[in-house]
């Protein structure tokens, strides 16, 4: 697996209430990351993580009535330090595009409401999409909603009936075969579409 070099949050954006500041404080426990809290005008914060190699961020949290914002761009390179702010950015539902950088390549993870729902990979004069978060439940719903095999089954039903007076009024052993054997194809198209 190719090795990391660093990691870009790039307009990254987290809400918060007031209500769970105390909450995303308690996630940052980690003994090898130390952080600093200042309170400054109005309310607002700012956290400072750093880490045990003195590579350092800073989440201004800019307070506006009962939330907390945090818009902020950075790179780093420690991976105790990434983990944790991606594991910050899950917990507290973040928004933004992470870049990933590796020797060769860059993969772009854009996440909404701390949920990956895409991830692109930038090679040099190219680009895939590796990933795409598709939201089933319209089509699910359409699908459930959809009567088209209750329609196909009734059809069937008509023809089974139509089928079974036809053979009741049969006279001749050839007609009433050929008959039940169109009578076991429809039987068979009927057990289909009710499973």
């Amino acid at each position: 697996m190719a090795q990391r070099l660093a990691t870009e949050f790039v307009k990254a954006r987290l809400l918060l209430p007031e209500s769970q500041m105390s909450r995303f404080m308690q996630h940052i426990q980690d003994p090898r990351i130390h952080y600093r809290v200042r309170v400054l005008d109005g309310g607002s914060r700012e956290i400072v993580l750093e880490d045990e190699g003195g590579e350092e961020v800073r989440l201004p949290f800019d307070r506006r009535r009962n939330l907390f914002v945090c818009e902020l761009s950075f790179r780093l390179v420690n991976p105790r330090l990434t983990h944790l702010i991606r594991q910050l950015f899950v917990a507290f539902k973040g928004d933004g595009m992470v870049r990933r950088i590796y020797p060769g390549f860059v993969m772009l993870d854009f996440y909404a409401e701390g949920s990956v729902r895409r991830i692109i990979e930038l090679t040099p004069g190219a680009s895939r999409l590796v990933f795409e978060h598709r939201d089933q439940i319209p089509e699910l719903e359409y699908r459930f909603a959809s009567t088209d095999i209750e329609y196909e089954i009734a059809c069937v039903r008509m023809q089974v009936d139509r089928l079974l007076d036809w053979r009741l009024a049969a006279r001749n052993i050839e007609e009433i075969e050929q008959i039940d054997e169109l009578l076991r194809e429809e039987a068979f198209r009927l057990f289909r579409l009710e499973a």
